[in-house]
């Protein structure tokens, strides 16, 4: 596409001091590469991040966590909580359109809120939100005004509103297919979607009725800068990716990986930011099945894992070791405790001390996509020698997320999350009939950890929480369902002719919407 250049140039002057001048060419296409987009519904049942990134230029959401970890309103204009973190009053920016020409208003926050508490609908907001709100709790105030009435106590209200699934639909026109109406009101519109090969968006400048975008950018214009982006599906080996990048024929890796990382962290064409981050790779094991059901098993496995040597070996020492619980030391009131010692002859005794024969014969079920869990499972194996035998049941990773709830025992990829309650929430508590939430993918349930889990929600004070997270954190190192062996560091890579590009602790896109390209 030919690309039409304007250098726009904005001088703020503040007591005759010149604060910024910012020189924007508008138009052209970025082209992204991404793994697999999949089929896509409803977004309140996203599993993995790739499905949210190309709509979430489409599709936005209540509340933005930006690069630093800092969660600020976005649709919202503010929000308040009161001092029991009981009810919490939610108030929508004003003059908000969506791209069909409706206004955003307090219907859609009910309507969407409502939904992902529907556990019909399957969302794994509902393992967020679940516990501490209930549907009737979400009440409409005024056309720009809705309160949540919590039943009990939660900090976490603003952060879990940006969760990837949580983008907002257009209460007037979703009935349960985005795709079928791709109505929202980020800056591009979808004008091509063709699962597995390509996203196309288009410009809300460039279509005929479409309202302009509510924001704009730094140097006053409309957004977006770009008239096109495109998200080409690569599948999931990174040497595509890599050679699409160095060939010229993609300007990003979404997602960048440790791959990408080392191909390109000293190409002259490239622009490489790290982060460090909560996202991991979770060693986990079903505690309704056997052997995983006998904390003494589960108590033995993580005596096998050489935390130091996996982050060395399987990435590259960029990280820091994990503790077997999913408190990362990025959160607000992580608690610094001692992961359980290596050690591979203790395991074996414990197991024979409980009557196993050992090595106890397990299978760990792995996606060949990602290079590092493939290289976890290996290191297990071989470390674990003396009390397990490790089988590696390897597939393709669009294989692994069709079983990843279900595998007896496997390695899954999670992504950030601002607090370390909202993890939790999310993939380790039950409800009162002891059924696991959406993503409790271990179906691990223990009641004295929910309580604390929902005491440390209900505790605005980082320091003061600490104190609840230092409980937590030990409960599930000591008898809970995982094993994590390192955090890890994340990466976003674009050519240097894309501007204003930044990076993100979760992988997320949204600086495509103020990016440009310089030529």
């Amino acid at each position: 596409m030919r690309k039409t250049a304007a250098l726009l140039l904005c001088v703020v002057l503040l007591g005759g001091i010149s604060l910024f001048a910012l020189g924007v060419e508008r138009g052209g296409t970025i082209v992204v590469s991404g793994r697999t987009l999949g089929v896509i519904d409803d977004p309140a049942r996203y599993s993995w991040v790739a499905n949210s990134n190309p709509m979430r230029m489409v599709a936005e959401y209540l509340t933005y966590t930006d690069e630093n970890n800092d969660t600020v309103p976005w649709l919202l204009e503010s929000w308040e909580a009161s001092e029991d973190l009981l009810t919490w009053t939610l108030v929508c920016r004003q003059g908000i359109l969506f791209s069909n020409g409706d206004e955003f208003n307090a219907d859609d926050v009910v309507f969407n809120i409502k939904r992902w508490l529907d556990p019909e609908i399957g969302s794994s907001i509902l393992g967020l939100m679940g516990a501490y709100l209930e549907p009737d709790g979400v009440v409409k105030i005024d056309e720009y005004t809705v309160q949540l009435n919590l039943k009990s106590p939660s900090i976490s209200v603003p952060s879990d509103l940006y969760h990837y699934c949580a983008q907002i639909m257009n209460s007037r026109t979703f009935e349960g297919d985005f795709i079928e109406a791709p109505i929202g009101t980020g800056p591009f519109v979808l004008d091509e979607y063709s699962p597995g090969e390509r996203v196309v968006l288009k410009s809300r400048n460039l279509v005929d009725g479409a309202p302009a975008y509510w924001r704009d950018g730094e140097d006053g214009q409309p957004l977006p800068y770009v008239d096109e982006v495109i998200y080409l599906d690569m599948g999931d080996e990174a040497a595509a990716h890599i050679a699409a990048f160095q060939s010229g024929s993609i300007d990003v890796i979404t997602e960048a990986r440790l791959e990408h990382f080392l191909a390109l962290k000293d190409a002259s064409n490239a622009q490489v930011i790290g982060t460090p981050t909560a996202q991991t790779r979770v060693m986990r094991m079903r505690v309704d099945q056997e052997p995983w059901d006998d904390n003494l098993v589960r108590t033995a496995l993580k005596m096998c894992v050489d935390r130091e040597k996996m982050l060395d070996v399987a990435y590259y020492g960029e990280g820091v070791v994990g503790a077997d619980h999913h408190v990362s030391p990025v959160h607000p009131a992580y608690c610094e405790i001692d992961p359980i010692p290596f050690d591979p002859e203790g395991a074996k005794a414990l197991l024979e001390a409980g009557g196993y024969t050992t090595p106890l014969s397990v299978e760990i079920s792995v996606g060949t996509g990602w290079a590092d869990i493939v290289s976890i499972a290996q290191i297990l194996k071989e470390d674990a020698a003396p009390a397990f035998d490790v089988s590696i049941a390897t597939m393709p990773v669009s294989t692994y997320w069709d079983l990843w709830t279900e595998v007896p025992f496997g390695i899954t990829p999670w992504t950030h999350r601002p607090l370390g309650t909202m993890v939790l929430a999310l993939a380790y508590i039950c409800d009162a009939d002891y059924n696991a939430v959406p993503w409790n993918e271990s179906r691990w349930c223990d009641y004295e950890f929910t309580r604390l889990l929902v005491e440390a929600q209900g505790i605005a004070d980082p320091d003061e929480r600490r104190l609840l997270m230092c409980q937590l954190e030990t409960i599930q190192r000591d008898r809970g369902s995982i094993v994590i062996p390192y955090w890890r560091n994340v990466w976003a890579i674009a050519n240097t002719r894309i501007q204003n590009f930044k990076g993100h602790p979760t992988q997320y896109d949204e600086f495509l919407r103020e990016a440009w390209i310089e030529e």
